[in-house]
């Protein structure tokens, strides 16, 4: 079967994919078929839950079921950073389900980096997984301030120096010579990887254990015990869905979780004297404080892979092909580059992509059974769930089997985050949210204050 079109302009990991990894095209779903657990969505939740199952039950009949091919969404796309950060705030959890259930997630989320790595050395996932850590460097006297500030309350929340740690200016540089530095917040839980290594290394070990993955399996409906797609269905005891920024595809979930564009560009092999002057040798994962996210790393063939937000949301949840290609934020996150490192302004650049992340209203990615269906939903990562998709298919795979596991304690479980406003109220909300973060940091950059005003108003909009 050849493939329908070319996945490896899907972006820098699809396309430095080992020689071979995506002639074979795995087969569609073909008429009806029976299993203990059918998962939809063939990128990270949904091959974590199917690994976790064979390893809890290797009894159990796990298909996975993908539109396009394993890994195709964010899961090949994103900055490959498998950290053990969360989309929201231990305040805001503990506000709900307390001080130590904020606690526990946030010790499940930092043990989940380093279960990444064990899998990876386990099963031979050559994922170029490099546990370097997280440097998030303060670029004006106003980040550092606010990343002083940012270290005080992690040490509210027990988060003591072997978690995070205060590097001055002279340190920072000594991990990363990027310039313009005042100082830098490092922390070990984190690590740099190359994501869609694991996402199809993932999907060959599975089978290798005995699941049925069908790549080019579009499903149209979901049913309590029963997935249907284009060409087949399959009947089932455990209906998993996976599918994080493509859920508003689904029927009836078009409000459920915000399809959100994260754009990226990688550059060319840089030289060795670039790395002795920069430095970067235990490949943190790096960015700075600005509002304008932008989060990159050093890959293992010595590229920078950078990537940032602030592409439009599509109206009524659109995902089209110009969702993974803004030029415009591609442009700013070159700017931000150089802007990092100045002796990089002639330096080509060989890979422009985006892709789509999963973002719930309140910010609260979870993991749910729901009483009616029963289909058991996780998702809602808002852009950090390389790590978080691992914890979620171990929770998945509880969930599944009855275990008697305290994953099933998080506070993630069950949780049930508002549908997004309707249209055109979304549209019109998120970008506003959108260009009052552009404005908050240009007036930061011009003023060094940051403005309260418009600061209030992102913060109200965005309830984020």
């Amino acid at each position: 079967m050849t493939p329908p079109r070319d996945y490896r302009s899907l972006s820098l990991w699809f396309d430095t994919l080992p020689d071979g990894e995506l002639d074979r095209v795995r087969a569609p779903l073909e008429g009806a078929a029976d299993a203990d657990v059918v998962i939809v969505g063939g990128g990270f939740t949904g091959l974590w839950s199917a690994y976790y199952l064979t390893r809890a039950d290797p009894s159990l009949r796990v298909v996975v079921l993908e539109a396009e091919v394993a890994g195709f969404g964010a899961s090949g796309r994103n900055g490959g950073w498998c950290s053990g950060l969360l989309p929201l705030g231990l305040d805001t959890i503990a506000a709900r389900a307390g001080r130590g259930a904020a606690l526990a997630m946030q010790r499940a989320a930092q043990a989940s980096v380093d279960e990444v790595g064990a899998v990876c050395a386990a099963e031979d996932i050559d994922a170029h997984y490099a546990k370097g850590g997280y440097t998030r460097v303060a670029t004006s006297q106003l980040q550092a301030q606010r990343l002083r500030e940012a270290l005080a309350h992690e040490r509210s929340w027990e988060q003591g120096d072997d978690d995070i740690a205060w590097l001055d200016r002279a340190q920072a540089r000594g991990r990363i010579a990027a310039d313009g530095v005042f100082g830098a917040l490092w922390t070990p839980h984190c690590a740099a990887l190359h994501p869609a290594r694991l996402a199809r290394g993932l999907a060959s070990v599975v089978e290798g254990r005995g699941v049925v993955v069908h790549e080019h399996s579009r499903v149209v409906s979901l049913e309590p015990g029963r997935v249907v797609t284009e060409r087949g269905s399959v009947r089932a005891r455990h209906v998993v869905r996976a599918t994080e920024g493509y859920t508003v595809t689904l029927p009836g979930m078009r409000r459920a979780l915000l399809p959100m564009s994260s754009m990226m560009i990688a550059t060319e092999p840089l030289p060795g004297p670039f790395w002795d002057e920069v430095g970067w040798s235990a490949r943190d994962t790096f960015n700075d404080d600005r509002r304008f996210l932008v989060y990159a790393q050093r890959t293992a063939d010595d590229r920078i892979a950078i990537g940032g937000r602030g592409a439009p949301y599509q109206y009524a949840s659109r995902i089209t092909a110009k969702s993974d290609g803004i030029e415009s934020v591609h442009e700013d996150l070159r700017r931000s580059l150089v802007g990092f490192f100045p002796q990089l302004s002639d330096v080509a650049v060989t890979h422009r992509w985006g892709g789509s992340l999963g973002i719930p209203r309140d910010w609260w990615p979870s993991v749910t059974r729901d009483p009616g269906s029963g289909v058991i939903a996780a998702g809602g990562y808002s852009g950090d769930g390389v790590a978080l998709t691992n914890l979620a298919g171990r929770t998945v795979a509880a969930l599944v089997t009855d275990a008697d596991s305290p994953l099933l304690d998080l506070p993630w479980v069950g949780h049930r985050s508002p549908s997004w406003e309707p249209e055109p109220l979304r549209w019109s909300g998120i970008n506003a949210g959108m260009r009052l973060a552009r404005a908050i940091d240009a007036a930061e950059t011009r003023t060094g204050r940051t403005p309260k005003l418009l600061d209030a108003a992102m913060q109200r909009l965005t309830g984020h």
